[in-house]
């Protein structure tokens, strides 16, 4: 009987790709000047941006069967009793409160001074990260298979309901209300914050259809695993779209039609990487792979060191006035390509360079085995 594997090429690759994509669109070179597919939509609706931070809790929901088990030295995907989870909960926990605290750093970093204490944000990315993270792995270790799908399924349905069904003021949100009441001023928006508390359990419903999906991958006597993962990708697409209908695509408010949609895309993506990567006898679509597969393994650092390096050199000044990245986006990219192919194809030159530069140092990273985890 062959042994589920501790961690996958594939996953490593989507999660690699998946942060790529975060960096490219989190710092153009002007956010003056960005491609509409690179900004976020404004309100409902969906673009591809739209779509990183879902993938990216996708692949995290994804990463955990493997890392539970690595860290139990346990191939078992039932629910751990008590003892084994104790055995675990302090690495959990440490992990959780380390993201959280690295995504206030952020927040400060990416704060233009002064820093007012009156309205410093809480929640970000990582802190949301962190939240689902713990919740996740609470429940899958504590939790049966059964009872996850349960309620993953029965907090989209009542997130659906709760924000259809209980009477709000004309012009704010559910969620607004409960992050205004939660942390008063410290939101990114007047009408709440994108990754406020209400909208985080239809967050955790994404990740744990990661852990389905993972689940499903990492046994090794199941057939066919990466086709019948795309189709169930599929068809929770559909759903997700059958739902826009009267629960529209929102990723601000991570509506239930929103988990549903990307994270049927996710699953759709992973397949086609496992196909290509861990399905295929041959293996001979590799060499593509490996710059993401470098982002993959070094997913924290190349996400935290990128964001806050772009925060540092949008806040320092050279002797002209102007910031330092302002004065390498003009003098690099604006100047020659904006007067032939338009001011945002300077600013997405920006961007791919800025991730290319990353792809070197974390190549380099990988190939020295410079792994930073938490």
């Amino acid at each position: 009987m062959n042994d589920p594997p501790l961690r996958l090429d594939s996953l490593d690759v989507f999660r690699g790709l998946t942060v790529a994509a975060m960096i490219l669109v989190s710092t153009p070179g002007t956010w003056s000047a960005v491609y509409t597919p690179l900004e976020h939509a404004d309100w409902n609706g969906w673009t591809p941006t739209d779509l990183v931070f879902p993938f990216f809790l996708f692949a995290m929901g994804a990463a955990v069967p493997f890392a539970m088990t690595r860290r139990r030295g346990s191939s078992s995907s039932t629910a751990a009793p008590a003892g084994r989870w104790s055995a675990v909960r302090r690495h959990v926990v440490r992990r959780a409160v380390i993201l959280f605290a690295l995504g206030l750093v952020l927040n400060a970093i990416e704060t233009a001074p002064p820093i007012d204490p009156a309205t410093f944000r809480i929640m970000g990315v990582l802190q949301r990260i962190a939240v689902v993270y713990l919740a996740v792995a609470w429940l899958t270790e504590r939790t049966s298979r059964r009872t996850q799908a349960a309620l993953a399924v029965g907090s989209l349905a009542g997130y659906w309901a709760a924000l259809t069904l209980i009477p709000v003021p004309q012009g704010v949100t559910l969620p607004g209300l409960v992050d205004r009441a939660v942390f008063g001023r410290h939101v990114l928006a007047r009408w709440g914050d994108p990754e406020g508390l209400l909208s985080t359990i239809p967050s955790i419903a994404t990740a744990l259809a990661g852990v389905f999906a993972g689940e499903w991958l990492k046994e090794p006597r199941r057939a066919h695993r990466s086709a019948s993962l795309w189709a169930a990708g599929v068809a929770t697409t559909l759903v997700g779209l059958a739902w826009d209908r009267v629960f529209p695509i929102n990723k601000n408010l991570w509506t239930s039609s929103f988990a549903m949609f990307t994270a049927g895309l996710a699953a759709q993506v992973l397949a086609l990487c496992h196909w290509m990567l861990d399905a295929r006898p041959a293996r001979r679509w590799r060499a593509w792979s490996a710059p993401l597969a470098a982002f993959g393994r070094n997913a924290l650092a190349a996400y935290f060191l990128s964001v806050g390096l772009d925060a540092l050199l949008t806040r320092w000044t050279v002797e002209s006035g102007a910031t330092l990245k302002s004065a390498i986006y003009r003098a690099a990219f604006a100047s020659w390509i904006a007067p032939c192919c338009g001011a945002e194809a300077a600013s997405l030159a920006y961007a791919i360079a800025y991730v290319v530069l990353w792809t070197i140092v974390l190549m380099e990273m990988r190939r020295r085995r410079m792994f930073i985890g938490i």
